[in-house]
């Protein structure tokens, strides 16, 4: 049994992401154009948000930085729910993992660019733009907005940011070299400190994977609140961290890599894909009914912004469709999680439908009618999913797909359900 498998990242394979790369960025170009050539939403907006960055006029830039957040936090989430899940396997000491450890792992090098692109998008809102997408960080006295102040505040906000990105990825390269020495010199030992190193990583995401949900999401509709909000982002990120795990795994194995993958890997796979949207559906509804039945303004105007809009009311069922009915009913059964024709078709439908999650959380009161789903959104998601996809292949180059001297790869490679 090969255990030195190396990934080889091809001509073809990177010439068919840059073509995706390249076709986004025209698509982006297109879509911009047609925002100013056809005058769409130049008037003033200020339904698009309830503080005083809603009283600006539009501008076609409003739409791209809104698509570049959403993007950003997006692939932010995939990529620190990757460590996370490697993380999280090591302090529960599951051993089904162990073969596939190296595919999520690689996902934590997008952590740094996620970084630069939140930021800049934010400086770019806050001292630039128009207070779009944050609406807090203008001069105000709404007094929802003032009694925040001592956590929403710019200077704040930015210490947060870099706090988080800083602690992740130092966490994330701790677990990363502590993998590779295994590798290189084997014993129990690395195991012991990747443990170690895994729950101090736990304790602090449990913190901060919360904490930037409301900076990053919540924020953006700051007269709007929600008990079990970072939750709600938390079981969104797994969802798509799992898919893309999948999909990687599905990928590698059918050209050639993971040749010990097996139904029984990627049915544990589909389980939590299973579960999580079950859960993520779980919250989805459960914040859905207690605003609903509370009928507090403060709240409700949530959901009023998105089922009473022409632009985000069909989004709003298309979400609930794609995140929760079509992986319910296709991976019901015991069979379809370990097909790798049902867990792509799921895979994709729901990368999809947790960015359209992601975008009816953020665009509404950022940038209101003048949203929707066009070509700068679909050109943006395809630059930075070709983005992502190749740092993660590239990454796998480095170093060997199998943890060859993993205590419990013996364990993943007879592994059976």
């Amino acid at each position: 049994m090969n255990l030195e498998e190396k990934f080889i990242f091809t001509r073809d394979s990177k010439k068919t992401l840059g073509i995706v790369a390249v076709a986004g960025f025209v698509l982006v170009v297109i879509g911009v154009l047609l925002v100013i050539f056809t005058g769409h939403g130049h008037e003033a907006t200020a339904e698009a948000g309830h503080g005083d960055g809603g009283h600006h006029a539009f501008h076609w830039y409003d739409r791209l930085t809104t698509s570049l957040w959403v993007n950003g936090v997006y692939f932010a989430g995939m990529a620190l729910l990757g460590v996370f899940f490697v993380a999280i396997n090591y302090a529960s000491q599951a051993g089904w993992s162990a073969y596939l450890k190296r595919i999520p792992m690689s996902f934590g090098y997008w952590l740094p660019i996620a970084f630069v692109v939140l930021l800049a998008v934010f400086l770019f809102d806050t001292f630039i733009g128009h207070h779009k997408i944050f609406h807090w960080t203008a001069d105000t006295t709404d007094p929802i907005i003032l009694g925040k102040r001592a956590y929403l505040n710019v200077g704040f906000f930015l210490i947060r940011m870099v706090l988080y990105f800083v602690l992740w990825y130092l966490m994330f390269k701790k677990l990363r070299s502590l993998s590779l020495e295994e590798d290189r010199l084997g014993g129990y030992n690395y195991w012991r400190k990747s443990r170690f190193y895994a729950v101090i990583f736990l304790i602090i995401f449990a913190v901060t994977s919360s904490t930037s949900a409301w900076d990053w999401v919540l924020s953006t509709d700051p007269h709007w609140f929600s008990t079990i909000f970072g939750w709600y982002i938390f079981a969104g990120w797994f969802v798509i961290s799992l898919v893309a795990t999948t999909l990687f795994a599905v990928f590698l194995n059918e050209n050639g890599y993971l040749k010990q993958l097996t139904p029984n890997h990627l049915h544990d796979l589909g389980k939590f894909i299973f579960a999580f949207s079950i859960f993520w559906t779980y919250l989805w509804f459960s914040q859905y009914l207690l605003i609903y039945y509370a009928n507090i303004p403060e709240e409700t105007i949530h959901y009023l912004e998105r089922l009473h809009s022409p632009t985000y009311a069909p989004l709003f069922y298309v979400n609930i469709i794609l995140n929760f009915f079509f992986p319910f009913l296709v991976l019901m059964t015991r069979d379809a999680k370990r097909h790798t024709i049902f867990l792509k078709i799921v895979g994709v439908i729901l990368l999809i439908g947790h960015w359209i999650d992601l975008y009816l959380l953020v665009a509404p009161p950022a940038i209101g009618e003048n949203g929707g789903i066009g070509f700068i959104e679909i050109g943006t998601f395809a630059i930075f999913g070709a983005a992502f996809v190749a740092l993660a292949l590239n990454t796998m180059t480095k170093a060997s797909l199998v943890p060859k001297n993993h205590p419990m790869l013996q364990e993943s490679l007879h592994y059976s359900t």
